[in-house]
């Protein structure tokens, strides 16, 4: 199957062929004509194999084939993001397919400044690409308005709910027209995320190019057993040994990543860190240099990676493994895209056995297990316990249990009479033998 089979409009095509896109990808293939015939759509794929594109093309094509100017303060489509990276992607991506057509687009978004987003949106826009606190800033400010919107998309859905951002959506959505068409699109669909879009979704249609739980085929993943405390010296003589164009290191938390790339640079290993806490101007300029190879080690939290779509990263390491499978599958999505091949490694701790479990189960299937290197662990490997932190919720609990046992209180009302013979002394109750002042 070609473009050209799903996709009438030769501007459009021309854009796709300039961007280099040679066949429709199997997602591609299934959206693009559903969301032709005016449907909602739910939308299911496994990262790397052209999400955007799917919901982007088709869009795009409804737009140009219905082309008058936009009103003002007024947007005919409506794409929601849930960082401000993966925006700047859509953005990129977008205005690509757009390139020979008449079309405008906006891209709004926390750490900016207002004005030139509002001068813009007074002249209209006919695809406005936001992450949701910025655009209900700027319609509390009544700089947009969302009554015109003949298409609404939110993408990468279950991040959304990740992020906390479920009850911006419930607000945006009674803002929109009745008659709008609204397209859900996400790697992955847990049944909070399911609930939203069943919630403003009308029938939708659901589209599965392929198994939520699958990774692609041509990754080749393997497994490093390793006590905690040696991660950071296996992972620096992996760093060493590998053979790599771009290496993306996963970390759980930003505290993690930060001690992590401190490390490695004191080793003289060329790693940046990407996370939450970074000003976005900062992000974007580590996300250019990671891009262009000059920073070829990138290490990173979860969220901050969501938005890195670049090709040729070789390789994905999993210093600290994920406590959800999905999010396992979605971090080794970022190699071995569009058809190239790649590798994930990852790295378990006995913290970590029961997380793998939920991972190998999830994949269905077993992942190679790595032991000629210096950190292998024989214990960790045949490991078969759950390692908890001492500061886990059932911990607390207990805790909180034998203080009710044993600790002594008085009966209400009575707390007033605790220093009653106490004496004059300030200290008499604590020191009841220091003797007080005449």
């Amino acid at each position: 199957m070609q473009f050209s089979d799903l996709i009438q409009n030769k501007k459009i095509l021309q854009a796709i062929e300039d961007a280099g896109f040679t066949a429709p990808t199997p997602i591609q293939q299934q959206a693009i004509p559903a969301i032709g015939t005016g449907r909602d759509i739910i939308g299911l794929a496994r990262t790397g194999t052209g999400k955007t594109a799917a919901f982007s093309l088709p869009l795009i094509q409804k737009l140009e084939d219905s082309w008058t100017a936009a009103r003002e303060i007024r947007v005919r489509s409506l794409i929601l993001s849930p960082t401000r990276e993966l925006a700047i992607q859509l953005l990129s991506t977008i205005r690509k397919f757009t390139a020979h057509t008449e079309l405008t687009s906006l891209l709004v978004h926390g750490g900016t400044e207002y004005e030139n987003q509002i001068l813009t949106l007074r002249e209209g826009v006919d695809i406005l690409i936001a992450t949701p606190g910025r655009m209900l800033d700027l319609i509390e400010r009544k700089a947009l308005k969302l009554d015109q919107v003949e298409v609404f998309v939110v993408d990468e859905a279950d991040r959304m709910l990740d992020m906390g951002f479920a009850p911006d959506i419930r607000k945006i959505a009674p803002m929109l027209p009745q008659t709008r068409q609204a397209l859900f699109f996400s790697a992955t669909m847990p049944p909070e995320a399911l609930s939203l879009a069943t919630g403003i979704l009308h029938k939708p249609m659901t589209i599965s190019a392929d198994p939520v739980s699958a990774a692609a085929e041509n990754i080749h993943k393997s497994l490093y057993y390793v006590e905690k405390n040696n991660k950071n010296a296996l992972l620096s003589w992996l760093l060493k040994k590998l053979k790599y164009e771009r290496i993306l290191v996963f970390c759980r938390t930003r505290r993690g990543a930060d001690r992590l790339t401190e490390s490695m640079k004191k080793q003289g290993l060329p790693a940046a860190v990407l996370h939450g806490d970074k000003e976005q101007r900062h992000r974007q300029e580590i996300l250019e240099k990671f891009k262009s190879g000059e920073i070829p080690i990138l290490i990173a939290t979860d969220l901050a990676a969501r938005g890195i779509d670049i090709e040729n990263i070789s390789h994905i390491i999993n210093f600290d493994l994920p406590n959800e499978p999905e999010t396992f599958v979605h971090r080794i999505g970022r190699t071995a895209r569009a058809g190239a091949s790649g590798h994930a490694i990852s790295f378990c701790d006995p913290t970590e056995k029961g997380y793998l479990r939920d991972i190998l189960a999830h994949l269905n299937e077993d992942i190679d297990v790595v032991e000629a290197h210096p950190f292998h662990s024989e214990q960790v490997k045949n490991f078969s316990g759950n390692v908890k932190s001492k500061h886990t919720p059932d911990k607390k609990k207990h805790i909180s249990k034998i203080r009710e046992q044993t600790t002594w209180r008085l009966p209400p009302g009575q707390q007033k009479n605790l220093h009653k013979d106490a004496g004059p002394g300030k200290n008499a109750r604590r020191n009841p033998r220091k003797k007080q002042q005449p």
